[in-house]
């Protein structure tokens, strides 16, 4: 997951294009630190939540897939947003926050079926994408959020899924599982490479929507010689989930998600969800 070899980032336009091409300069060094990439459609390991009887949760209603809100979704909701509803409430391409600029990814969504957890515990702490849990998200939005004019600074992947009935609430619970189980480390397995995180440590979450869990990472890059440094924050508000993954081509620890990033989200999130 970590930026450099990174497929799904970075996304957006201008200078997000240099911004790969000083990644390839570095991957020598960083390549293979638990990359994140892939498509938002794929599969994943699973979580640590109970299956249906199939083994998988419920398939999306077709009203969400159609575009059409399948409930209200919002704190207190018990229907998926649609695609379109989400979409609204998601940053739009360009967008500023403060120094940072949203985007679109360009490459496709990150975190998909090319990354797994060993031991599939700890597969939420990767990926919360279809099939990561027992709990398939209806719609999901992606957005990749950096200063544009930093080729090597801080990026966020700000992802948006929404789920039916209750799959919010046990995306979060797989999630805990895996922050308790999976504290002294686990290793994210990919195509080509691996990446070992030593340490998951739970640190503070802000106070938005129904619950929030925030946990930083310590993971080994790929040689086995630099310590890299990767946060995760995710809100639950009803039936959605907002989650904000931060990361910085360079062994520095950059602290936290940024809040700017993270606050702008949920009050564009909040003020649609009640609108």
């Amino acid at each position: 997951m970590f930026g450099a070899g990174n497929e799904g980032r970075p996304g957006g336009r201008r200078a997000r294009l240099h911004r790969a091409a000083a990644l390839a300069l570095v991957g020598a060094v960083l390549t293979g630190a638990a990359a994140c990439g892939g498509d938002d459609k794929s599969d994943g390991g699973k979580g640590g939540q109970e299956n249906g009887a199939d083994g998988k949760a419920p398939a999306s209603s077709p009203a969400a897939e159609s575009g059409d809100s399948a409930g209200t979704g919002g704190s207190g909701g018990t229907g998926a947003l649609s695609q379109r509803d989400l979409t609204a409430l998601a940053f739009t391409d360009d967008e500023k926050i403060g120094k940072y600029t949203a985007g679109e990814f360009t490459l496709g969504a990150p975190l998909g079926e090319d990354y797994t957890a060993d031991p599939a515990t700890c597969q939420p702490l990767v990926s919360l994408a279809k099939g990561a849990t027992a709990f398939d998200p209806a719609s999901e939005v992606h957005r990749n959020v950096d200063v544009a004019e930093e080729m090597l600074g801080t990026t966020v992947a700000v992802q948006l899924r929404s789920y039916n009935g209750d799959g919010a609430a046990g995306v979060m619970k797989a999630l805990a599982t895996a922050g308790r189980e999976c504290a002294g480390g686990f290793v994210e397995n990919r195509a080509v490479a691996k990446g070992q995180y030593l340490k998951v440590e739970p640190v503070k979450a802000p106070g938005y929507g129904d619950e929030a869990q925030a946990y930083r990472f310590t993971i080994l890059d790929v040689k086995g010689t630099l310590k890299l440094y990767e946060y995760l924050t995710v809100v639950r508000s009803g039936t959605t989930t907002l989650s904000f993954r931060a990361d910085i081509t360079d062994t520095k620890d950059i602290g936290k998600v940024p809040d700017e990033v993270i606050t702008a989200q949920w009050k564009k999130f909040e003020a649609g969800s009640k609108g």
